[in-house]
């Protein structure tokens, strides 16, 4: 243990402790603009300067371990001075257009400058802006230099908390600024479009492409009929935007406030996850009947799920050999878009080419796979925008809905009904769960063998998670099936991903099933997600989701009534003729840029 003192308070902590760190044990708060609880120490912007008694210099407190008889002073005139003088230099050559800019009110650079009250006497003029250009050319995120203050928080987070490496840092000193390799725009290299970098920027300088006023025009506009989904990780999210402490379920409220916004019908993106497990789940036994049965060499396993573009993206990328590995599924979102367009057209005597198909997601990834062009297959763009968490909560305000006052309401029917198996696809290892819960009892006709159907060696935030289901008694036509043991394998955040692939690559993983995330800790922690997120936020976010689960009447997939009525009225079987048009699609591979 070592002993110091901070700001004349003596404290013992352990070894290889930050001065940071320590300061948080006695509740003193150093302000930061690099350090984030995710990502590795920087010590790049030195706003968190304190200082030592006796030192020459001030210390950076994020980057510097305490040593024994340290004695710190957080909140000297020295400290202040430098601090103040640290945010005047950031704000020299930051575009401080705040009341126009997209974070007003959210930035952490605005808020350290109000703290320190940097412009009752500013020191140092504004320099001219320099010819800084905003990138648009991603339909999920824009970058804007004008508005970076070089703290490479986002620089960290591709490389070490993905392992992406989409951005770099390039030149010193007064020259040196974020971008990409040659150059190029952010559409134009392997970003994966996950948004983490946006959730870790502390300014506006990466944000999400908005479509909010495409939203409301359309909303607007008589001749349209706007249906919109909601994605199960939006529901223990969109609280922490509008007041509420995080891991708040906010389901009901969340539903009353869409309709409230002019929505014409209110539906549910679990239902599609549902749905997704009824073709996924066939497509898995599909695959594992290949292999066993016919012994087909050439039969693609294991298996991996498909429901994450941030993963389809970082695959077609980094290891295009094992596409056919991929699941041929539509995420949710998009089996969702497809059948809004042709089954509920249908249904409800609606011309598809008038209808409006919306998507609230906590995933910026979502955007760009909304504009894919495999996603058409409704004869039209199966989904038509995409909204963040963070987008939704913005809509609720700009409408003027007191959204802690409104009573609960229920989803819309027609591909509003789901199950606790598609709520928990918002939490990491929940796809897998869901999967298992409907593949084990279709084969078996019994349920899963875990208490209370809750597969928890699936669950948790280890990056790598490995699991195994012994298959036994099957049904007459799964007989092959007998006494297989059954093994997966889930992942989340794409560095882990890749450690996985790398594994089943090398040959030291040997499973018949991977769930890739692209998020840490799954879609709850998704770029388009309340900002500030950290560990803590999403484990509470995480025992929401499971909560939410618990709370419903039907937790399996093939139980859900709407799920069964489109089968038997609209699609046929799963991985039949027509769920395979409307439901199934291929990647292809793509250069490294």
């Amino acid at each position: 243990m070592i002993k110091l003192s901070i700001n004349g308070m003596l404290l013992q902590v352990d070894e290889g402790t930050t001065i940071l760190e320590a300061a948080k044990k006695l509740n003193f708060r150093i302000p930061t603009l690099c350090q984030h609880d995710d990502l590795c120490v920087a010590g790049n912007c030195r706003v968190c300067v304190v200082e030592q008694l006796g030192g020459k210099s001030l210390l950076a407190a994020c980057a510097t371990p305490v040593s024994e008889g340290m004695q710190i002073l957080t909140n000297s005139l020295k400290v202040r001075s430098a601090r103040k003088h640290v945010i005047e230099l950031l704000l020299s050559e930051h575009n401080a257009d705040c009341t126009k800019c997209y974070k007003n009110g959210k930035c952490e650079l605005q808020a350290l400058s109000n703290e320190f009250a940097v412009g009752d006497h500013l020191l140092l003029d504004l320099c001219n802006i320099k010819d800084y250009t905003i990138d648009r050319f991603s339909p999920s995120i824009q970058k804007d230099d004008s508005k970076c203050i070089r703290c490479q928080r986002c620089v960290r987070t591709c490389e070490q908390l993905q392992g992406v490496n989409a951005l770099c840092v390039a030149f010193k000193g007064d020259h040196q600024r974020i971008t990409t390799f040659e150059d190029l725009s952010m559409a134009e290299v392997i970003c994966t479009n996950c948004g983490q970098c946006i959730n870790r920027c502390p300014t506006g300088a990466l944000v999400e492409r908005t479509y909010l006023d495409e939203v409301w025009d359309a909303i607007l506009d008589p001749s349209k009929h706007v249906v919109v989904q909601t994605a199960p990780a939006v529901r223990v999210g969109l609280g922490e935007e509008l007041g509420l402490k995080p891991g708040e379920r906010v389901t009901g409220r969340m539903v009353s406030a869409l309709k409230r916004l002019g929505f014409d019908s209110v539906l549910d993106t679990d239902f599609s996850a549902d749905l997704t497990i009824m073709e996924e789940g066939t497509e898995l036994l599909t695959r594992l009947k290949q292999a066993l049965v016919d012994k087909d060499p050439n039969v693609a396993l294991p298996m991996t799920t498909s429901c994450s573009p941030g993963w389809i993206k970082f695959i077609e990328h980094t290891f295009p050999e094992y596409l056919p590995n991929v699941s041929t599924c539509k995420s949710p979102q998009q089996m969702f878009g497809a059948l809004a367009k042709t089954y509920y057209a249908q249904v409800r005597n609606i011309n598809p080419k008038d209808m409006v198909s919306v998507s609230i997601m906590p995933c910026t990834a979502k955007k760009f796979e909304a504009n894919r062009p495999e996603m058409r297959s409704s004869g039209y763009k199966d989904v038509d925008y995409v909204l963040t968490t963070r987008e939704l909560a913005r809509m609720i305000k700009q409408a003027g809905v007191d959204f802690n006052k409104l009573n609960e309401d229920k989803f819309d029917s027609i591909m509003g009904a789901s199950t606790g198996a598609g709520v928990i696809f918002g939490a990491t290892g929940g796809v897998m769960e869901a999967a298992l819960r409907t593949a084990y009892e279709l084969v078996t006709g019994r349920e899963v063998p875990f208490e209370g159907l809750n597969i928890l060696p699936v669950r948790g935030m280890g990056g790598v998670r490995q699991a195994s289901v012994l298959i036994e008694n099957c049904k007459e036509e799964w007989s092959f099936l007998n006494g297989v043991e059954l093994k997966c394998a889930v992942a989340h955040g794409l560095v882990n991903a890749r450690k996985l692939m790398e594994g089943v690559k090398s040959g030291e993983i040997n499973v018949h099933f991977i769930e890739v995330m692209a998020c840490p800790g799954g879609c709850l922690g998704g770029g388009g997600q309340p900002i500030p997120t950290n560990e803590k936020i999403r484990k509470k976010r995480t025992e929401a989701i499971y909560a939410e689960d618990m709370s419903m009447e039907i937790r399996k997939s093939h139980e859900n009534p709407e799920v069964i009525g489109i089968y038997k009225e609209f699609l046929g079987e799963p991985l039949g003729h027509k769920s395979h048009e409307l439901l199934h699609t291929h990647y292809r591979g793509r250069a490294r840029y």
